[in-house]
């Protein structure tokens, strides 16, 4: 059962200016008809703070050094969003290995594009079927309609180079910061 679906719990932010954390109301706890959130500001700074997840324990305030990573992993997209069940995920736990961590992705990705250079494309309705049952998950990373109609290699490529420049611009984000 998810910890988090039996209740509304309130949001934790971040401001990494003032190296503090927040507990936000939810805006449907103040307005029952509100549709969506409004940006969270730091009630010390006006700043606007990030929503770190339900699962984000705050470091001390002077412990600059893990602030300046929290702030990191913020940058590049690492949260402490989850359902409550089996927590955020992997959160690395400095500068090196957030970069050794999107460099495995990277990897995972490229793996994945020299699949899709490779494959040959089925042409019957039964080679997509024998397809689908030997790469049924690669075929449906791409497409949720894989079973009924077939993925071509170019949607393929086309996917896994977008995610690939996605995972460096994000190590690009890391290397650059100080």
């Amino acid at each position: 059962m998810c910890r988090y679906a039996m209740m509304v719990y309130k949001g934790h932010y971040a401001c990494f200016n003032c190296q503090k954390t927040f507990k936000r109301k939810v805006l449907r706890d103040v307005d029952k008809h509100a549709q969506f959130s409004v940006e969270a500001k730091c009630p010390e700074c006006g700043e606007l703070m990030a929503n770190m997840g339900l699962d984000f324990e705050s470091p001390a305030k002077n412990d600059h050094k893990q602030w300046a990573h929290i702030k990191n992993l913020y940058k590049v997209g690492i949260t402490f969003h989850s359902c409550g069940c089996s927590g955020p995920g992997y959160i690395p736990q400095d500068r090196e290995a957030i970069i050794k961590y999107f460099e495995k992705i990277r990897s995972q990705y490229m793996h994945s594009l020299v699949f899709w250079r490779y494959r040959v494309e089925p042409e019957t309705k039964r080679e997509r079927e024998i397809e689908y049952q030997k790469n049924g998950p690669k075929l449906w990373a791409i497409s949720q309609n894989a079973f009924k109609q077939t993925v071509t290699n170019q949607e393929g490529i086309n996917y896994w180079i977008g995610k690939i420049k996605e995972v460096e611009e994000r190590l690009n984000i890391i290397r650059n910061s100080k």
